[in-house]
């Protein structure tokens, strides 16, 4: 037989331990934050590079979600958008990334560029896949789709996709603007910007606007139009009275048009809105952005269409702008004067383009 003594000492150990257990938790942050203390230096969470001198009229940056490993194609851009536009105006960059940008990455932007530029983390609670998501349905949805349109099998390009359609704006390096123009590393802008598009858009009371628009592949997106329907049936307050849907329908369904979101200069406000912040939740807690592959750009179309009146959105038709394959160039004096792009080639007169369809609105 035990001792009488040993059950009373065993149930005392497992007292302490559980004391020192809730003292240990009491006392560290939460798993997520634990995790970012343990990896990242705070000037790698937020780290801003300022710069004597002019600043852009507005309060706008550019905001570019990049890789260290895109250091070259966005020098590239970068010099590019300076050459063209920027380096007359100042306006500064937000340089954001899911891990931290090295020195050779900050330095390299500093230089390239005459604005301000900031360096921040993406929280992994707006990057990584949300709790609700189930991951093994998720998995195999990857799996279908890998070999049938670009990026399918890829779970970094859903989570950057969600990311765009829900959470940039929320950054708090965002915070004090009111205005955005997004970037890509390897663009090219192929016309010089003799205005400031940011003030064209404060002047017009703009609150979207876009250079291409072409069709999505439909296996990416085979719900999103009816949970959209749904939306607007559950919420049909926030649909604007002049939206432009009836431009995106084909015999009632979604024709797939969309404006491509890698170049498009918006109004933060608008994305801060309780209308479209309602819209990304409605369509989140779906788990759409992962069980499919839903992209943000129809988001962003399907969201401004709707919640939006047709005044609101443009067209920046004199912008030369090229992400291969597709580019927009303006044709006529404006392309001699200003461009090195052939007009010809614009995405204008290709049959997928959509924007001679929304320009007859």
């Amino acid at each position: 037989m035990q001792p009488a003594h040993q059950p009373q000492l065993a149930h005392m150990l497992v007292v302490i331990l559980c004391l020192a257990a809730a003292a240990l938790y009491m006392t560290q942050p939460p798993p997520i934050e634990q995790l970012r203390a343990l990896t990242y230096a705070p000037e790698q969470i937020s780290d801003s590079r300022l710069k004597a001198g002019r600043s852009g009229t507005m309060r706008a940056a550019f905001v570019v979600l990049a890789r260290n490993s895109e250091l070259h194609a966005l020098r590239a851009t970068v010099r590019q958008l300076e050459d063209q536009f920027n380096r007359r105006h100042g306006y500064a960059y937000v340089f954001l990334n899911n891990e931290p940008f090295t020195e050779e990455f900050k330095h390299a932007m500093e230089w390239a560029t005459s604005g301000d530029c900031h360096f921040g983390l993406v929280p992994p609670e707006h990057w990584e896949i949300p709790p609700w998501v189930d991951r093994v349905r998720a998995r195999w949805a990857r799996a279908a789709m890998a070999d049938r349109v670009p990026y399918g099998g890829s779970s970094s390009y859903r989570k950057m996709c969600r990311f765009y359609s829900g959470f940039f704006f929320r950054h708090p390096l965002l915070k004090d603007l009111d205005y955005y123009w997004r970037i890509e590393p390897g663009v090219e802008y192929t016309c010089a910007i003799p205005y400031d598009p940011f003030v064209y858009m404060h002047q017009h009371s703009l609150k979207y606007s876009f250079t291409i628009t072409l069709r999505e592949y439909p296996e990416t997106v085979p719900k999103l139009w009816s949970t959209t329907n749904a939306f607007r049936a559950a919420f049909p307050e926030h649909v604007a009275p002049e939206n432009t849907l009836h431009w995106l329908q084909a015999n009632g369904s979604y024709n797939m048009c969309h404006f491509w979101s890698n170049f498009e200069i918006g109004s933060l406000d608008f994305f801060r809105s309780r209308e479209y912040q309602a819209y990304f939740d409605f369509l989140d807690r779906t788990g759409g952005f992962f069980y499919e592959r839903w992209g943000d750009a129809p988001v962003h179309t399907l969201a401004a269409t709707m919640l939006l009146n047709r005044s609101q959105i443009h067209y920046f038709g004199d912008i030369g702008y090229f992400h291969a394959p597709f580019q927009n160039c303006p044709s006529g004096p404006l392309n001699a004067a200003h461009c090195f792009c052939n007009a010809n080639r614009s995405m204008l007169l290709h049959p997928d383009s959509c924007t001679r369809a929304w320009l007859d609105l």
